[in-house]
């Protein structure tokens, strides 16, 4: 099966979505519907967002999800310690890794910022080991860069 994504297209469909919208929660719903649709064998994608020191569940696509997450404590909350991408080829090998769906076996979350400061994470989940390579690092956080842009205005 083809799991290539065409980042650069979907990267192009968000920026006219979000164009010229000023409503935060309404770009991050039109986000994450958009790579459910173009991303192949995914479970999961949304968004955490950082609230009184906690990462807060966001709008995603999925299976009903964790409402908040500590900083430090699972892929996400590891993202935001280490304010860097992190590619998880098996969960179940990742120390501490949070299963808020038990039919999740892959993992990758790009934090977002915000005037240089962590604003949360993009976070996606498959149920296939290995789903994601460093060719959807590298596209994801293109498209990281994207959403990082409307968050600011």
């Amino acid at each position: 099966m083809n799991r290539e994504t065409n980042y650069k297209f979907v990267a192009q469909r968000l920026i006219a979505l979000t164009d010229g919208v000023p409503y935060e929660t309404a770009n991050l719903a039109n986000a994450s519907a958009l790579l459910w649709q173009h991303m192949a064998d995914i479970n999961w994608v949304g968004f955490y967002k950082m609230v009184d020191g906690l990462l807060v569940l966001g709008p995603f696509q999925g299976k009903p999800a964790c409402v908040k997450i500590a900083v430090g404590k699972g892929v996400c909350g590891t993202a935001v310690a280490e304010n860097k991408t992190q590619l998880v080829y098996d969960v179940h090998d990742f120390p501490g890794h949070i299963a808020c769906d038990s039919a999740s076996n892959a993992e990758i979350v790009i934090p977002l910022h915000v005037d240089g400061a962590i604003w949360g994470v993009l976070d996606i989940d498959s149920p296939f080991v290995g789903r994601f390579t460093e060719d959807d690092q590298t596209g994801l956080e293109q498209i990281a860069k994207v959403i990082e842009g409307f968050l600011q205005r």
